[in-house]
């Protein structure tokens, strides 16, 4: 029986969504939860599974473009959902023992389709699925697959936090582009950055925004990490970046000065129960914003987990639409590009969003008129001017600067 496969909502708020690219054609077998395409919203940019086991039969909307939510995109045939939920079990089983039921030189994207159960480990012990050798049918990686590939993972595998590190000095990187394009060669705007294109002319054309900034003396801090980084890599298998301690300031912050966590909506202002903590990684020539959610209820060391497992799941395009819901306060590492001074985009519908420029060493004159050499930041916050004003968010700075010039030693155990 031909089972309808609709457009599913992808985040909060989401209405329609642009088929990138399909991960399967007509003909293909598929199990439960196999991705069958890769989707961009406004929101995020995810795969969309398949609810049955079966046959696909016709795939209805056309790569790159753009349908609604609960609209058709595909047919498969399959029988009912009991059986095909047996039959998935089944097949997963198959493919634990190692067992092949096509040749091994079956179409290489085959080797692209991980179970929900092969990201989860993969996440959580920070494995590249394209290092690891497939084993199951048409040499997909099996669940067994990745827990063999960490037993046998030296700990100087363990892969830094490039993404989000926030050092004193931007890395060199190499003079050549990572893409070439040619001068008057038109490019079509599609996938992710038509739908950062779309919302940041959204945000821009209805919020008017107001901008501030202050300069934050972080010598204790970055004495500290310094310190203890190693210590910590060696412990926690990652790098300890600077974020997480101005992600922990902000938390703060944000509890002393709720209007800041809050939004504009309908001619109402909202104000949010929970901090959940936005945060801009950008990955090839894109920019995501997932979420930690709850952020306020985490000590520095759970805001740093949280942060290397969204940068590791954004790395490898694993984001979920639960990733990147309910934000109500972003914060954003453009200090990992060397930048001093930026003006963000507000990401709405929040209240505000706060740039973290580069840490940079220079000469301070201190209050008894001695100079001396200090490791200075320059904190960027745009505002919603319909919400907030620059009291308010002038207020919201200097606390933010204060807990962060008073910076104190910290036990990480």
């Amino acid at each position: 029986m031909a089972k309808e496969i609709l457009m599913p909502q992808l985040g909060e708020s989401v209405t329609e969504g642009t088929i990138d690219r399909w991960l399967v054609k007509p003909g293909d077998t598929v199990k439960k939860y196999d991705p069958l395409a890769e989707v961009t919203t406004d929101k995020v940019n995810a795969e969309v599974p398949s609810s049955y086991s079966g046959t696909v039969k016709e795939l209805v909307v056309e790569e790159n473009v753009t349908v609604a939510v609960g609209d058709l995109i595909a047919y498969i045939d399959s029988d009912d959902e009991d059986r095909s939920d047996k039959e998935a079990d089944s097949s997963q089983k198959e493919e634990q023992q190692g067992q092949k039921e096509e040749p091994s030189d079956a179409e290489p994207s085959m080797k692209a389709r991980y179970s929900p159960a092969v990201l989860l480990l993969a996440n959580e012990h920070n494995v590249d699925l394209k290092q690891v050798k497939g084993t199951g049918r048409a040499n997909r990686i099996t669940k067994k697959d990745v827990e063999q590939f960490v037993a046998n993972k030296p700990a100087s595998n363990a892969e830094p936090e490039q993404a989000i590190e926030n050092e004193t000095k931007p890395s060199v990187q190499s003079s050549q582009p990572e893409t070439s394009v040619t001068a008057g060669e038109k490019v079509p705007v599609t996938g992710v950055r038509k739908a950062i294109a779309k919302n940041m002319v959204q945000s821009v054309q209805e919020i008017p925004h107001a901008w501030t900034m202050v300069e934050v003396d972080v010598t204790n801090l970055v004495r500290y990490r310094n310190e203890v980084k190693d210590a910590w890599k060696e412990k926690e298998g990652y790098t300890l970046t600077y974020m997480p301690f101005f992600m922990e300031a902000v938390t703060q912050s944000l509890q002393s000065f709720p209007q800041l966590n809050s939004s504009w909506e309908n001619d109402y202002i909202v104000y949010k129960k929970d901090i959940n903590l936005s945060v801009a990684i950008a990955h090839d020539e894109a920019l995501y914003v997932p979420v930690i959610h709850k952020a306020d209820e985490l000590n520095l060391k759970g805001l740093a987990k949280n942060l290397q497992q969204l940068s590791q799941k954004t790395k490898s395009k694993r984001l979920e639409s639960r990733d990147m819901q309910n934000g109500t306060f972003t914060i954003n590492n453009t200090g990992s590009f060397g930048s001093v001074q930026s003006v963000p985009i507000i990401n709405r519908p929040q209240a505000a969003i706060l740039s973290v420029e580069s840490i940079v060493k220079r000469p301070v004159v201190k209050d008894d008129d001695s100079i001396a050499i200090r490791s200075m930041v320059n904190l960027c916050l745009s505002i919603d001017h319909r919400v907030l004003d620059g009291l308010i968010a002038g207020r919201f700075l200097q606390d933010v600067k204060s807990r962060l010039e008073g910076f104190s030693k910290k036990d990480l155990s």
